[in-house]
């Protein structure tokens, strides 16, 4: 792997870290040494190396990732505001597929609600109305997702360096537009080999996932980069992520939306068997 060279600043050294530990598949000490725990701006800047990185090697953006929505992610990770990071089409997992673990770290899983978009959210109020109107429909969702820190001993600015702490998503069935379906009442139950380990609702979502998506429309519009028609934006976390073992089955239902499944097997080798 390409190194940075010598004598760049801080966001690159964090960046290159990074890197590093997905490349290697060992988790990294945390970036806040380079950037700081709180340091909003700096933070988006490793995330944004990152990215370009990615889209250098070939990659797509599919959309974007809501993270820190819920109360009680926040106090799992003792941070108190939202973020955001990338999706990408080589995240995205087949409802049902089994996931091998050696390709990731320390996932965890936690169930949310997708929006697909259907007009893009670039100009405008971004009131409540456009963003609504905006929504092509709503899918129940799984997002995996991982920490290239060491121990989940993060911070805000530890993951939002790192996208987000985002790996893999998986997206459900059926669609469903949101006349026939509202966010905010949703119940969630997420299961774990037929054991129920997470439950939340709508109102854990920042008070309402569109409004999860509202502050994602108008944050991306700020930096220059608005959300685009066709993009998938998970809206975050219903209720606790779950840490992930070889030969879990995950289901997660969404009341009024439908269900979304993904199952992890120990090794690459193995194939997509349990």
């Amino acid at each position: 792997m390409n190194e940075f060279p010598p004598g760049d600043d801080a966001v690159a050294r964090a960046a290159e870290r990074l890197l590093r530990a997905a490349a290697d598949r060992v988790p990294c000490p945390p970036v806040r040494d380079l950037i700081g725990s709180d340091d909003v701006k700096a933070a988006y800047a490793v995330q944004e190396l990152l990215t370009a990185r990615r889209l250098d090697a070939g990659a797509r953006v599919t959309g974007r990732k809501i993270g820190l929505t819920s109360p009680a992610v926040q106090r799992q990770l003792g941070v108190d505001q939202p973020d955001f990071g990338a999706l990408f089409a080589d995240m995205s997992v087949a409802d049902g597929a089994s996931v091998p673990l050696d390709t990731l770290l320390q996932p965890k899983v936690e169930a949310e609600i997708a929006f697909v978009l259907g007009a893009d959210l670039a100009e405008g109020p971004l009131d409540a109305a456009q963003i609504r109107a905006a929504v092509a429909h709503a899918v129940p969702a799984l997002e995996i997702v991982d920490s290239r820190i060491a121990d989940w001993d993060i911070t805000f600015g530890d993951t939002v360096a790192d996208n987000g702490s985002s790996a893999l998503y998986v997206l459900g069935a059926p669609a469903k537009p949101l006349t026939a379906f509202e966010p905010v009442e949703a119940a969630m139950t997420l299961d774990r080999g037929g054991e129920t380990v997470s439950t939340g609702d709508g109102a854990a979502c920042l008070g309402d996932p569109l409004a999860a998506l509202a502050w994602l429309a108008r944050t991306a519009r700020d930096v220059g980069d608005p959300l685009r028609a066709g993009q998938v934006v998970l809206s975050g976390a219903l209720g606790p992520m779950v840490p992930v073992a070889a030969g879990d089955v995950f289901t997660a239902e969404i009341t009024g939306l439908g269900s979304v499944s993904v199952r992890f097997h120990a090794s690459g080798h193995e194939g997509a068997s349990v």
